[in-house]
């Protein structure tokens, strides 16, 4: 006969729900590489960008509005800190991602960003000092690091052209501005809703972008654009962008900005996959191998920090009765 420690698995639970809420937003991320590509297809990239993230925000903006009952109210200040967020995380990074989109592969994107990405936001907690570095996590940084190159190799030059270089570069703005937007949203969550931070950061960050698409929008014949634009359109609105921002806002909530960004190794993974079935790329040998080779490198650093240690954090969460968290980390 064995006995259970009370309220053991509603911990093991409650440990858990970060990580789901960031495979999720991992998924949809990578649904955006194809998705995204389809419709700058159609039509200019800016004005890609202002559909998917005007579309986003609004969902956003109407469902806080419709769950304000269940969440504390967002304060001037939050919400001045969110609106910054939504300037750099959704404005600027899409901005450079779907120009980068329009001048390189989705693959390239699907690498560069997410690899990038922890690199950077990890120098620059440690340049902050905000969080330690381990050897097993610079360890398995550097092998995800050589994974998402033999990757790259793998991809070949069937889609090479004199702008690839260029939308490569790019790609590597877009993940300056992720792991800056990863780090600011961790100081921003403390206290916050998620659902209200999200919908204010996204709506700021989304109507930037739909003024930045006005002088575009008048180049695009409305008329012949097909309807399976229109369904991708759709889709990033609801998907990759209203759902996954939330998700992500909440994983962050209890998740280091650099553990979830080294998440993103697994976007490559994903973004092939429906690059694969939706745009009909090929995945070669070599892709696979560098694949494995990449998720071994992201399982490895998250498990040389102890990612589901239970570590205490003293105090309360501000304003609320709500007793101290079990952080991940």
């Amino acid at each position: 006969m064995t006995s259970k420690v009370p309220g053991s698995a509603p911990a093991a639970r409650s440990t858990a729900v970060p990580y789901l809420n960031l495979l999720v937003t991992m998924v949809m991320f990578g649904s955006a590489f194809a998705s995204s590509k389809v419709v700058v297809g159609e039509m200019p990239h800016e004005v890609a960008a202002a559909l998917r993230f005007g579309g986003g925000g609004l969902l956003l903006i109407v469902l806080a509005a419709v769950l304000r009952g269940r969440s504390r109210p967002i304060g001037r200040a939050s919400a001045i800190r969110a609106g910054l967020a939504g300037l750099l995380g959704v404005l600027a990074y899409n901005v450079l991602f779907f120009w980068g989109l329009s001048l390189a592969p989705s693959l390239d994107g699907s690498i560069i960003v997410p690899v990038l990405s922890p690199i950077l936001t990890t120098v620059a907690l440690i340049l902050l000092r905000r969080e330690s570095a381990p050897w097993p996590r610079i360890l398995g940084l550097a092998v995800g690091l050589a994974g998402a190159v033999v990757f790259f190799l793998g991809i070949g030059g069937s889609a090479s052209g004199s702008t690839r270089l260029v939308g490569d570069l790019v790609f590597v703005a877009g993940a300056a501005c992720w792991a800056a937007y990863s780090i600011l949203s961790k100081s921003l969550l403390s206290g916050v809703d998620p659902l209200r931070a999200t919908a204010w950061g996204t709506g700021i960050g989304g109507l930037g972008l739909v003024l930045l698409a006005l002088p575009s929008a008048g180049e695009v014949s409305w008329q012949a654009v097909p309807g399976h634009a229109w369904a991708n359109v759709v889709f990033l609105a609801v998907g990759p962008t209203a759902i996954a921002y939330l998700f992500y806002y909440r994983g962050l909530r209890n998740v280091s900005p650099s553990t979830a960004t080294i998440m993103m190794f697994t976007v490559p993974v994903f973004g092939s996959f429906f690059s694969t079935v939706f745009l009909g790329e090929s995945f070669t040998g070599v892709q696979l191998v560098g694949t494995l080779i990449m998720l071994g490198g992201a399982l490895f650093a998250v498990l040389g920090n102890q990612p589901f240690r239970r570590r205490p954090v003293p105090g309360s969460v501000p304003g609320t009765a709500v007793p101290a968290r079990v952080e991940v980390d």
